[in-house]
């Protein structure tokens, strides 16, 4: 093909394979399709694509002849869209001087990308684009042509041994023109200082762009990282985004929009009420999703850690460290870290309380914990214990703090409000516990806080230069800062950059976040006792079912225990795995937070986890009012965790109560239309032998009256005025519906027919029986109803 052909094809090819930016085409549907179940499609689509295959060949080629290719605005996440509408410029230098007005005028604006960033612009949206795809089986994510994709393109473009692969070139000896800077199409403000890239910084001491191959590797290297960041996670609300901005920088934008309102001509700014809007972006990030940007951050650090040792020559760093190199050095701090934080804390707050927050959960430890990635090996051992966290990881954490100690309040918060019996949510809180539980990183992380709490000891002019210093999520766009040798003010140079100046920094290891790990233990204590007692009453239950437990002759326990997880349905080995889990994730917590066993035997007597001198479980947690009782917090949380109950028993009119399972439906339904029937036509009858005093009244009463019972338990939290509601004599077949009755019966009359008993006889039989078995009842206990159940 002439190049000029496959210039014109190359945007439906790539919307052929990657799917159309609305959703509405799939293409090839790679998250969908793996190896397993569609063994050549998988490995034709992996070959096609492969970094060194046929479709990145094109790219190549039509990145030699500079073209441009549009990519709409409207389809950027939510604070790039309307920061590019209001004609403000991202800091992000990825869109730097590509932002273009269609000819027809001032609506819907386009970026203009060259073949590279287009092909991996399209690869990257089509993770959060492509979210309802046919699926006809179950999909592992990571085992998805989508999923290993990324990982070769992070293996190829960000490699952890050796350079990049130059790309393949039609000219012998030639190479791929990086980028060349484009004028921008339409004037626009921009968040801050521009700043040259470390791809041009690098160049501008070069005499050629293709004299220096390393420019190369680090263009496509920094292109792909700023891709699959602003892709994947730059995404949050308004607050979110404002908090990012310095008060420089907003400043800026406020003197910018006050100058085009003040024009009569030009574009129009938006309105407030549409600016926000567009912030307000509905990010709902998927499990696939976590688990692909959890790749991304543990190829990161390896990557950074594969960092060669600084030379002691500071002049001889200048003169031998590769451009990749340096890259290496700031490549979490300056891209990854804050839309990194910013997503996590989305994650955490609006996650959904259940198991598959695993997700995001094991992406976080895989940040927390660079030293896993490190090339060096662990020293071999014989004893199981955990590995020490090495002293040189004290800068990462200090670094980061926010992401190990407000992040750790926030997991907190989740915990206290999930089922800790349920085996998946206790194996969350151990794998938390155990992570920070490791030798050596709590005592880095309160070094940490207390360089933060130190008193301001720097130039007031100084500390605000520095503390609103360059955004962390755009490229590496200046030269190193002059190196900061106070401690304290990186870290808190840090916290303020995330959060704020204002920012009111809750310590991991004060008061109250003490409070929340006593309150979690002793969850933790009542999760583990409530877990044997559902491992008991399972076991009782086992071993009390009888042969006939198929046909549901047990009758339902309406008032049972709880059994809102799923230790029933996992079985007894998950039951002992929950509790080993709770165990040692107490053990955990004691070590990282000095807990002393009488502390958590004071906070549990205090919260009153004991079981009462009777052996049964309390009443949830309520509080005594004019009108009964009334739930706490506390109590609410039992009841929905299962750790406690009420009593609950039907009161209505037991005619009316729902069909139980042991029940055949039909029969109720006829047997209740026919003791309507005969209680209508005698009621009159039944009254006046319900109201004689001798035998006979003894006798009807017994089996047509429902005596009142006697309220001996709460029922609810909330007690009302309950009126005896007297139903009068009656007579109830209701009982005859039931499975249990009507197997009884016709086992009565099976057994009977081996001594040549008619039914007729047999049924006789029993009426006398059942007449003689009342009599005797009605002398002792008249108020029983044999025949409810």
């Amino acid at each position: 093909f002439f190049l000029k052909e496959l210039h014109g094809i190359f945007p439906w090819l790539v919307e052929s394979i990657f799917g159309s930016l609305d959703g509405i085409i799939v293409g090839w549907n790679l998250r969908c399709l793996q190896g397993r179940t569609n063994p050549n499609e998988y490995s034709v689509a992996l070959d096609f694509l492969d970094p060194s295959g046929p479709m990145m060949k094109l790219v190549y080629k039509l990145q030699a002849e500079e073209y441009r290719y549009d990519f709409p605005v409207s389809y950027l996440p939510g604070p790039v869209k309307a920061s590019i509408q209001e004609q403000v410029l991202p800091e992000c230098s990825l869109y730097h001087n590509k932002v273009q007005f269609p000819s027809s005028g001032g609506l819907g604006l386009n970026l203009a990308l060259n073949p590279f960033e287009y092909y991996m612009f399209y690869f990257a949206i089509s993770l959060i684009t492509q979210k309802n795809s046919p699926v006809t089986h179950h999909v592992s994510p990571s085992n998805s042509a989508y999923f290993i994709l990324v990982d070769t393109y992070l293996k190829c473009f960000l490699p952890t041994e050796g350079s990049v692969l130059p790309p393949p070139s039609s000219n012998p000896g030639g190479a791929i023109p990086s980028p060349t800077p484009r004028s921008p199409a339409v004037p626009f403000s921009s968040y801050g200082m521009h700043h040259t890239s470390l791809l041009k910084r690098h160049i501008a001491h070069q005499p050629s762009v293709n004299a220096d191959p390393a420019s190369q590797e680090i263009w496509r290297s920094e292109t792909l990282l700023q891709i699959f960041v602003e892709m994947w996670l730059h995404h949050y609300s308004l607050e979110m985004y404002q908090k990012m901005q310095s008060p420089h920088v907003k400043l800026e934008v406020l003197h910018y929009r006050l100058s085009i309102s003040s024009k009569h001509h030009g574009s129009p700014a938006q309105s407030s009420y549409q600016a926000l809007h567009a912030y307000q972006e509905s990010f709902k990030p998927t499990e696939e999703h976590v688990l692909v940007v959890r790749l991304l951050v543990k190829h990161l650090h390896a990557f950074s850690n594969s960092l060669k040792p600084e030379p002691l020559s500071p002049s001889a760093h200048s003169h031998t460290a590769s451009p990749l190199e340096e890259f290496k050095r700031v490549v979490i701090p300056r891209f990854v870290q804050e839309k990194l934080y910013i997503f996590l804390q989305h994650c955490f707050g609006h996650w959904p309380l259940d198991a598959s927050f695993r997700a995001v959960l094991e992406m976080w430890l895989s940040y927390l914990q660079p030293w896993r990635y490190a090339p060096e090996k662990p020293p071999q051992s014989t004893e199981p214990s955990p590995r020490s966290v090495s002293e040189k990881w004290a800068a990462f954490i200090q670094e980061n703090l926010l992401m190990y100690t407000k992040l750790f309040v926030g997991f907190l918060n989740r915990a206290l409000r999930t089922d800790l019996v349920s085996p998946k949510n206790a194996l969350m809180v151990f794998r938390v516990a155990k992570v920070f539980a490791q030798p050596n990183l709590a005592e880095m992380i309160l070094k940490g806080e207390q360089l933060f709490l130190e008193p301001e000891l720097v130039i007031p002019h100084r500390q605000h230069r520095l503390f609103m210093s360059p955004t962390l999520g755009g490229s590496f766009l200046s030269s190193r800062s002059p190196a900061v040798t106070d401690a304290s003010f990186k870290v808190k140079s840090h916290v303020y950059s995330l959060e704020g100046q204002d920012f009111q920094y809750k310590q991991m290891f004060g008061t109250e976040v003490r409070n929340l790990v006593l309150k979690l233990a002793q969850l933790i204590c009542q999760a583990q006792q409530t877990a044997k007692s559902i491992s008991d009453h399972s076991a009782e239950t086992m071993a009390s079912q009888s042969f006939f437990s198929w046909f549901r002759f047990t009758p339902s326990e309406v008032n049972g225990s709880y059994t809102g997880n799923d230790l029933d349905e996992i079985g007894q080995d998950s039951i002992k795995k929950t509790d080993e889990y709770l165990e040692k994730a107490l053990e955990y917590l004691c070590q990282i937070f000095k807990l002393s066993e009488a502390q958590l035997t004071q906070m549990m007597m205090k919260c009153g986890t004991a079981q009462d001198e009777n052996g049964k479980k309390q009443l949830p947690d309520c509080i005594a009012s004019e009108n009964g009782l009334i739930l706490t917090p506390l109590g609410r949380y039992q009841i929905i965790n299962g750790l406690r109950r009420f009593e609950l028993q039907y009161q209505g009119d037991t005619e009316l109560q729902p069909i139980r399972s042991y029940e055949n439906a039909a029969l109720v339904r006829l047997l209740f239309r026919l003791s309507s029937a005969l209680n209508e036509r005698f009621a009159d009858q039944m009254e006046v032998l319900c109201s004689r005093d001798d035998f006979v009244g003894r006798l009807c009463r017994y089996h047509l009256t429902n005596p009142q019972l006697v309220q001996k338990i709460r029922y609810s939290p909330v007690v009302r005025d309950r009126t005896s509601q007297n139903w009068g004599p009656r007579i109830s077949l209701r009982f005859l519906a039931s499975y249990r009755t009507l197997i009884s019966l016709l086992m009565i009359y099976f057994l009977a027919s081996w001594f040549y008993v008619g039914p007729v006889g047999c049924t006789f039989i029993i009426l006398i029986g059942y007449f003689l078995y009342a009599v005797i009842m009605t002398f002792f206990f008249e108020g029983w109803k044999p025949h409810e159940h």
